[in-house]
């Protein structure tokens, strides 16, 4: 949660939640994440001791958060190779809205519906929505990271390229186990400092995390979800959610829609777009919940999303507008609605979702495995493609492509 930029926290949209998913996400094997000797790294800390010192920060606390601590290459080594790349609306939502995160976040909402049901009346906000976002942050605390925090932002703050930033996650990390919210061997989370089921990064906790058990300690980490649910209704809470609201709903366009009219910032009144002919994808009337922007991230002979207020709140959480249509998808899957009812149209390639889906499917059938078919072409599909091409005595090129679907075969 709260990733400070996309270049901080990899994938804006979810890094950590949409980096392992099935056959499509760029998969790089983390670097050992094991301290190692750097004098300069170590000169570094005595120096940040004065200022934690004038900042309220205990000698004890930081004798026993630096206790096995240590400068991390793998760190500085994902920070300098993050790849900026943009994915599609519909790869997006093909992961973060994938049959396999649907379902499993029905079976969370069934296991956890008493405690969500407890957070929503608390805070007001939707159950599914809390499960959306557990399920995108962290696959439902399935990877809620394992880096040392202490080591992690250190490392970061030392390093220099965005120290000033890094220094202050690592001060608010230190206050976190100065209050005793968690020891330094379980305060873990992503490479960034990013922590727990919903991923917050500390000044993010220090502002917004809530004891929700009762218990005396704001505990995100623990394999009880209870207080990082909490903490993540509480913080769309105090952004502004409306309870009984939707955050939006997918919409039809008439032919001959002006598309300088969409976009964020662009709100009109629900009648004004009636009057325009935006009708739901579902049909019926538009409902009236206050002004309201249209999207259409992929153009408009794609998918398109009527927007209200609840939705520019989930991007208080990540402001990237397929993170929050990505949310707001998933929460409506969780909660029993259907798939998008709009088609994108085929990829630069030729292909449908449909034809990479079997692409994948066929890949792996002929022993070239894909790890899923999710549609979503990344290196893992390529790599197989590349193994097949290689079989078939065919040019290398690792692409798919209409041609290389129908050689596959049905």
């Amino acid at each position: 949660m709260m990733k400070m930029t996309r270049r901080v926290f990899g994938l804006t949209a979810a890094a950590g939640a949409l980096s392992a998913c099935s056959g499509g996400v760029l998969q790089t094997a983390a670097p050992a994440m094991r301290p190692v000797s750097n004098p300069a790294y170590d000169a570094w800390v005595v120096g940040f001791r004065d200022r934690a010192a004038a900042r309220g920060i205990s000698p004890q606390v930081m004798v026993r958060a630096f206790r096995g601590a240590g400068y991390l290459p793998g760190v500085i080594e994902r920070d300098r190779n993050q790849t900026e790349f943009t994915r599609s609306l519909e790869d997006y939502l093909a992961i973060a809205a994938s049959d396999e995160r649907v379902s499993t976040g029905r079976a969370m909402m069934s296991r956890h519906g008493a405690l969500l049901r407890r957070i929503e009346d608390r805070y007001g906000v939707e159950a599914q929505v809390v499960c959306a976002v557990w399920g995108l942050e962290s696959r439902y605390g399935a990877r809620r990271g394992d880096v040392p925090v202490i080591s992690a932002l250190s490392t970061l703050a030392y390093d220099g390229r965005r120290g000033a930033f890094f220094e202050s996650q690592l001060m608010a990390a230190l206050k976190i186990l100065q209050a005793g919210d968690v020891s330094p061997e379980r305060m873990t989370g992503s490479w960034a400092g990013a922590m727990g089921h919903t991923q917050f990064i500390p000044t993010t906790y220090l502002a917004y995390a809530v004891d929700f058990t009762g218990d005396g300690r704001r505990d995100i980490w623990d394999a009880d979800p209870s207080d990082a649910l909490a903490s993540a209704a509480a913080y769309l809470s105090r952004s502004g959610w409306r309870h009984g609201q939707p955050w939006g709903l997918e919409v039809a366009l008439p032919q001959g829609f002006d598309a300088g009219l969409t976009g964020r910032g662009k709100e009109r009144s629900v009648a004004a777009w009636r009057a325009l002919g935006v009708r739901p994808a579902a049909g019926g009337i538009l409902p009236d919940h206050g002004s309201a922007s249209v999207l259409a991230p992929a153009g408009l002979n794609a998918p398109a999303f009527l927007v209200y207020r609840n939705f520019q709140v989930i991007l208080r959480y990540n402001n990237s507008e397929k993170y929050g249509l990505g949310i707001g998808h998933l929460s409506d899957r969780i909660a029993g609605g259907r798939r998008l009812r709009g088609t994108f149209p085929p990829d630069a390639n030729g292909l449908t979702l449909a034809d990479r889906k079997a692409l994948q499917q066929r890949l792996t059938r002929a022993g070239f495995d894909t790890e899923g078919a999710d549609g979503v072409i990344g290196d893992k599909t390529r790599a197989a493609i590349a193994g097949y091409q290689r079989r078939q005595g065919l040019g290398v090129t690792g692409e798919p492509s209409v041609a290389l679907l129908r050689r596959l075969g049905g």
